[in-house]
């Protein structure tokens, strides 16, 4: 499988505008023929993120490949039914009464987060369920087994508002509930999830053969270059099969994983203290996770500072102090108009934009990197900034 740069080595940045989102739909395609395998040879079914990638514009490709979409609310799974198909699993931290019962209206499965909220709407649940037999029910749990590293993206982080603890589980709470979630996951590979499959069924095997499903979650990276692949199939058989359920998981980093880049534009070179490039896109519009994480993105061409011979901080055009992208060395100097490719911005990046300071958003194109064909799908103004006020 072609890597990232080895891909997009041969995009001229020329034919997009900038800044601008472009995704490679052929090397999506080989991501999502990967986990139509493994959905094919383990019996377990996958669905596409949509906080990690909601790039509806592919929807008819991915829904080819995968059974549906898993959203964070009433907005993603419309989102998901009407432009994806397939399954919708809906889960929220917390359901207001008016979501919800849109929510119950349009999805597929319908995960609460706990047992309060289940008592609370049961009345809506149970009138739901008669009136759509076909809907699930789901409750998602906290196996309290940390795998995260960063604890801002640890679902089982101590005090988590996520999932029911075991001490915090009533089984009156149960009576409508068909399936178990659980996601401990954040970027990674098969030894987590196994030892996090047998943590679960410590603390909570003995609801296990009352469900006809359990959900996985999602961070499993399955798609990245040696990911355990058969011994992901191996355990998924053997869990379905010793307890007679139907397992989803729902990865949104791997359906676009290597996938994407994002294209933006030298717009002026100061100094002070150090050579200092100012671009037309911004760590706080455009890659959050750049301050939140702190997460320091791929440039392709670019080293660490002072690895090539000319260091810059790059920064973006807001006014806030700390809209600053990081420090990178390049092998020829900046100059205005330049051209610098941010690899890997396919998933999460795109979804978390804003227009803080009424930054335009960044433009979305496809790519084909097999054919070379190229679209520009989308392009942002000032509606789109205006719109959101009031």
């Amino acid at each position: 499988m072609a890597g990232l740069l080895e891909r997009f080595a041969s995009f001229d940045t020329s034919r997009v505008p900038s800044p601008c989102f472009v995704v490679d739909e052929a090397a999506l395609e080989q991501n999502l023929r990967l986990l139509a395998r493994v959905q094919q040879e383990s019996g377990a079914k996958i669905l596409l993120a949509l906080k990690a990638f909601s790039m509806f514009s592919l929807a008819p490709l991915v829904s080819r490949y995968l059974s549906g979409t898993c959203a964070s609310g009433l907005h993603e799974a419309r989102l998901g039914r009407e432009e994806f198909g397939g399954e919708v699993h809906t889960f929220s931290a917390a359901f207001t009464r008016e979501d919800l019962l849109q929510v119950l209206a349009i999805s597929d499965h319908v995960v609460f987060n706990s047992c309060d909220q289940l008592d609370r709407f049961e009345p809506e649940i149970r009138a739901a369920l008669a009136a759509r037999p076909g809907l699930e029910i789901g409750l998602r749990l906290n196996p309290e087994h940390s795998e995260g590293a960063v604890p801002l993206y640890d679902p089982c982080a101590p005090c988590s508002r996520l999932g029911v603890v075991h001490s915090a589980l009533r089984d009156s709470s149960l009576e409508h509930v068909s399936g178990l979630h659980f996601h401990t996951l954040c970027e990674q590979d098969f030894p987590p999830l196994e030892r996090t499959v047998r943590a679960f069924e410590e603390r909570f095997g003995d609801l296990i053969p009352r469900m006809k499903w359990i959900n996985f979650g999602g961070g499993h990276h399955i798609t990245r270059p040696g990911y355990q692949i058969d011994a992901l199939i191996a355990l998924l058989r053997e869990f379905q099969s010793r307890w007679g359920v139907q397992v989803y998981l729902e990865p949104g980093e791997a359906i676009a994983y290597h996938c994407g880049v994002m294209v933006a534009e030298v717009l002026d070179i100061t100094q002070n203290g150090m050579a200092q490039a100012i671009l037309d896109t911004s760590a706080t519009c455009h890659m959050p996770d750049v301050i939140e994480m702190p997460y320091r993105p791929v440039i392709t061409g670019a080293g660490d500072p002072g690895q090539f011979v000319h260091t810059y901080r790059l920064g973006g055009q807001t006014c806030l102090a700390g809209d600053v992208i990081g420090d990178w060395s390049f092998p020829e100097p900046l100059r205005v108009g330049s051209r610098i490719v941010f690899e890997d911005m396919a998933y999460y990046t795109m979804v978390k934009t804003t227009t803080f300071n009424g930054i335009n958003l960044p433009s979305i194109a496809i790519w084909n990197s097999d054919s070379d064909a190229l679209r520009v799908v989308r392009r942002f103004g000032y509606e789109d900034f205006r719109n959101r006020l009031s």
